[in-house]
């Protein structure tokens, strides 16, 4: 008689568009995904974030500029361009936000501390890449660069949605803990941040 254990098989109940949807899936494949997303888009963010930080070299974290790409990348043809130009006059409040919040990010990624407010400012960030590199706006297609559409940034904000959304933060994570706390317990509202 053999004594390995099977994977832990669920039923996942709801609804979608007004139409009832049901499932079986492995919840330990579900946990080795989420752990496994989590920590590419943790690398994701550290990545850029500490990249820009270094460009200017330890000592000046604020080197690097979004300047140039505010002032000269958005196309003409963008409907949102003349909210990156303004942008581009606010790069001393912009810039840090990128860069810290890459590097935030990614640690609250990498730790699964706060995920879900980790994941909802990553995919607030995503969200302006994505809208920055349309070549046109609705009438053409919302175009971006090699097709439609669909960019790295649009698929890494539907990513941070998903790890949100199923609390990846307690899959090896510091929220599973964090939970557990009188804190926690005293405030329900937290389960909105952690998870």
């Amino acid at each position: 008689m053999s004594t390995q254990r099977q994977p832990a098989e669920r039923t996942l109940e709801t609804e979608l568009f007004g139409r009832g949807i049901s499932f079986n899936y492995s919840a330990t494949w579900v946990g080795h995904s989420l752990l496994g997303l989590r920590l590419v888009m943790a690398w994701v963010f550290l990545q850029a974030g500490l990249s820009k930080w270094a460009e200017g070299g330890w000592g000046d974290p604020l080197a690097w500029s979004s300047a140039g790409f505010l002032n000269f990348a958005i196309a003409d043809a963008n409907p949102l361009a003349g909210l990156f130009a303004w942008f581009a006059n606010y790069t001393a409040v912009v810039d840090p936000l990128v860069i810290f919040g890459q590097v935030l990010i990614g640690i609250a990624l990498v730790t699964g501390t706060l995920v879900r407010f980790a994941a909802m400012m990553g995919a607030l960030q995503m969200l302006f890449f994505w809208t920055a590199a349309w070549q046109g706006g609705l009438m053409a297609g919302f175009p971006v660069e090699h097709g439609y559409f669909v960019d790295s940034s649009f698929v890494y904000l539907l990513i941070l949605f998903g790890l949100g959304a199923w609390g990846a933060g307690r899959v090896f994570g510091l929220d599973s803990r964090l939970e557990q706390t009188a804190l926690a317990q005293q405030r329900p509202w937290l389960r909105y941040l952690l998870g």
